[in-house]
């Protein structure tokens, strides 16, 4: 993400109080339908509190005609007369991996970034019914199980950074053909991506070719595809609070406890990988498939006590130490300065002395390099950080954590604390905090 334009609507601007809420707009047929609808109910409303909307768009650079698709967003926030604002991802190696899957990835990533700059809760997405049908599919012919075969959800919430974002698909109960009809009627224009036409692609072969021919053997076949959906969504739902009685003795904050785990693998195994499913997407994970989920067990019967495992899965390691399983935790985020309430009795670093070195480019984040040391108690000697990552019991994976430095000073270590010394009890004040990305 290098690049964003901000456009605001030609009217005089929404209130603060206003609700906000943005709609996600490639320019495909789609979406445009949404925006039409959004716009016309919103600016349809006769309510005191307004809603101000935003057209969100994510120029993927994958293909020549990319430019012109956003130019055709904006010119069409300008006509609804809503705001506008953009971002402009890069792939530099376009034959690594699957680029739809990254893309995919990356378009949720920087939307939720969008939301976040502009204080937006509500994300709406134009994925319809036949969309659903095509997602069904393809986790179908992946072998999944019952949470991929529930399809895209109507409605869930996305946390980045603490933030709370909602994210809607109004139409998915809705046809492709519903949405052309909608478009015919109101005479709308739309953009084409001539790459929805590759069947090299699984899911446009799956729309292409596959849809079509179910339509003829079982006429309503996109709905009841999408109808199976749902039913396996409340079926998963189920599971899930199975999972959380199952997890009873055995989950402790988000880590599972090994020994009580193989106890229920060994009563009931189908309760055990409905657990381990959970307690994966408590974590945010995928789930992995059969056989991954198989070699898991075998590793888990065959370790030691107090053994040490580690897997990879989705991205991220997995870890058995000291006989709990726990994601590894990623240090990813920024170092962020707190004020200190004037009446508080927490200690904190002289504010002054702090934007001082701010001015001056003296606040830097670093990695360990060995030989740290830092003070982070009172009437106590500078221990290295070594010893301070092993009196924490935190996990080894975890001790490379983010330093912070104030005019050539170590004054925090993520996961560890400040530096004592350094704390004043008067005046303003302010204390560094790691503010981790989810």
């Amino acid at each position: 993400m290098a690049s964003s334009r901000k456009s605001k609507p030609s009217h005089k601007a929404a209130p603060i109080a206003a609700k906000r809420i943005a709609l996600a707009v490639s320019g495909g047929l789609d979406s445009v339908v949404l925006l039409d609808a959004v716009c016309k109910a919103v600016q349809g409303k006769s309510t005191k509190k307004s809603t101000e909307v935003w057209v969100f768009h994510i120029h993927h650079g994958l293909q020549k005609p990319a430019d012109q698709w956003l130019e055709f967003c904006e010119k069409l926030a300008k006509k609804y007369r809503v705001h506008f604002d953009f971002r402009l991802l890069h792939f530099a190696d376009q034959a690594q991996g699957n680029v739809e899957a990254r893309a995919r990835a990356e378009r949720y990533e920087a939307l939720t970034d969008l939301c976040v700059e502009h204080g937006i809760d509500d994300l709406l997405l134009a994925h319809h019914q036949n969309d659903q049908a095509e997602t069904i599919l393809l986790q179908l012919l992946r072998g999944s199980g019952v949470t991929g075969l529930s399809g895209m959800p109507l409605h869930r919430k996305n946390i980045d950074g603490g933030r709370s974002i909602s994210l809607w698909r109004p139409l998915l109960n809705q046809s492709r053909a519903e949405l052309e009809a909608y478009a015919k009627q109101h005479q709308l224009k739309w953009v084409e991506d001539p790459s929805n036409q590759n069947t090299r692609y699984r899911r446009n072969a799956i729309r292409k070719d596959i849809i079509p021919r179910l339509e003829k053997i079982q006429p309503g076949a996109i709905a009841n595809l999408s109808r199976s959906a749902d039913l396996l969504a409340q079926s998963q739902t189920l599971l899930d609070r199975l999972a959380r009685h199952d997890a009873q003795g055995i989950l402790d904050n988000k880590h599972l406890k090994l020994m009580p785990l193989l106890v229920l693998l060994k009563a009931d195994k189908p309760a055990a990988n409905n657990l381990m499913r959970y307690w994966l997407k408590l974590n945010g994970l995928n789930m992995p498939s059969q056989e991954r989920l198989e070699s898991w067990w075998r590793d888990l019967m065959a370790v030691k006590r107090d053994a040490v495992l580690e897997w990879q899965h989705d991205g991220v390691s997995i870890h058995l130490w000291r006989g709990v399983l726990q994601v590894a935790n990623v240090m990813s985020g920024q170092w962020v300065f707190k004020d200190i309430p004037a009446r508080s009795k927490l200690l904190g670093f002289p504010s002054a002395w702090v934007i001082e070195a701010q001015e001056q480019g003296l606040v830097e984040e670093k990695q360990r390099q060995g030989a740290e040391k830092i003070q982070i108690k009172p009437n106590t000697p500078r221990k290295t950080l070594k010893n301070l990552f092993q009196e924490s019991d935190m996990p080894p994976w975890e001790r490379q954590a983010p330093l912070l430095y104030v005019h050539g000073q170590l004054l925090a270590v993520a996961g560890l604390g400040v530096s004592y010394p350094h704390l004043v009890a008067t005046g303003k004040r302010v204390l560094p905090v790691w503010s981790e990305k989810q």
